[in-house]
Order: C-alpha cells, then structure tokens, then sequence
C-alpha cells in the first residue's frame, strides 16, 4: 500500500477523529439526527479540513521557521477566518443547510478535530501532499461517522424504545457502541 493511501485509510479508519480519538463530538452529537443533515455538515467539515490542511502546510514550511511558538495560534486564527467564510458561504447559497446545521455550524470554530488536524500534520512532518491525504482521511472518517450515526438514529425512532433510555442516553450509547467497532482496526496495517 503507497504511503498517501495508508495515511488516508489510517486517518478514516484506524486513526479515526471522532470514534477513536474522540476529536469533533459535538457536531457528531448534534448534528447526527438526520442522515442528510450529517453527510452536508461532513462535507462542510472536508472542506475546512482540507484548507486548514494547505495553510498549515504553508504556514509551517514558509512562515513559521523561525517562529514555531506561533504555530497554535496561527493554527487558531486559520481555522475561526475559515469557519466564518464557510458559515458566509452557506448562508448565502443554501440557506435551508444554514438553519438546519443551526449553531453547529459557527461552532466548527471551536471543533477540536479541525485544530487537532493541523497539529497533528505539522508534528508527524507531512508536507503539502501528505496533509492533503490526512485531511481527506480525517473528512471522510468524520463524515463516516456522522453518517453511520445518523443512520441509526433515524432507524431507533421507528424502533420501540423503552422511555428511560430514549434522546441522549440512547445516543451516547450507540456513539460508545460505534467507537468499539471501530477500536477493531487499530493494528490492521501493523505490517
């Protein structure tokens, strides 16, 4: 297997944000209700994660040499202005998407994943090409995630559930669920 394809298929599957490394939960909590409504928020997740993926890359090959310590909060400012013109960008070409995704959507600033995504380039010293595959991995695994979610969520409504395990227990549960299964591939390319 190349190296760009282990690094996309380790950070989707065995390195997964959301249900391994318990990166991005609140959009993963909030936003799961509805497949459509995840797999829209997955996408707006790719798109911030692949440019924060470019600007870290530049940022720590050209700009930040002789000034590592600035690299957090550079990190911070790329991903709170990139947040704010995709949250502008979506209120404008889809304002349904806008009020669906409600303040999961400014809370993307905020979204450890997306942050934990540029340290964690920078640290294993992946450049431009191979943060891009780590990006797309860490988006599809996120948007994964909240699909599979989702999913299930959608199938427990028509399902009778005991009233004392019902909303966010029930959730909870079925997050805790999904991050076992997906514990399964932790050693699968080991070779």
């Amino acid at each position: 297997m190349s190296e760009l394809a282990w690094i996309f298929v380790s950070a989707m599957l065995v390195n997964n944000f959301t249900l391994v490394l318990f990166l991005g939960l609140c959009p993963f909590l909030g936003v799961s209700a509805k497949v459509g409504t995840a797999v829209r928020m997955g996408g707006a997740n790719v798109f911030v994660l692949v440019i924060t993926s470019l600007t870290a890359s530049f940022l720590n090959a050209y700009v930040l040499v002789h000034a590592p310590y600035l690299r957090l909060i550079s990190f911070i400012v790329v991903v709170a202005s990139l947040v704010q013109i995709v949250e502008m960008a979506i209120k404008k070409l889809s304002p349904t998407l806008f009020r669906e995704l409600g303040i999961f959507l400014p809370l993307m600033t905020t979204n450890c994943a997306i942050l934990g995504l540029a340290i964690f380039q920078t640290n294993r010293g992946y450049g431009a090409v191979e943060g891009l595959a780590f990006a797309l991995g860490a988006g599809a695994g996120l948007t994964l995630a909240l699909a599979l979610m989702a999913s299930i969520r959608e199938r427990v409504e028509l399902a009778d559930v005991p009233a004392v395990a019902r909303n966010m227990g029930l959730v909870l549960v079925l997050a805790g669920t999904l991050s076992l299964a997906f514990m399964g591939f932790a050693g699968l390319f080991t070779s």
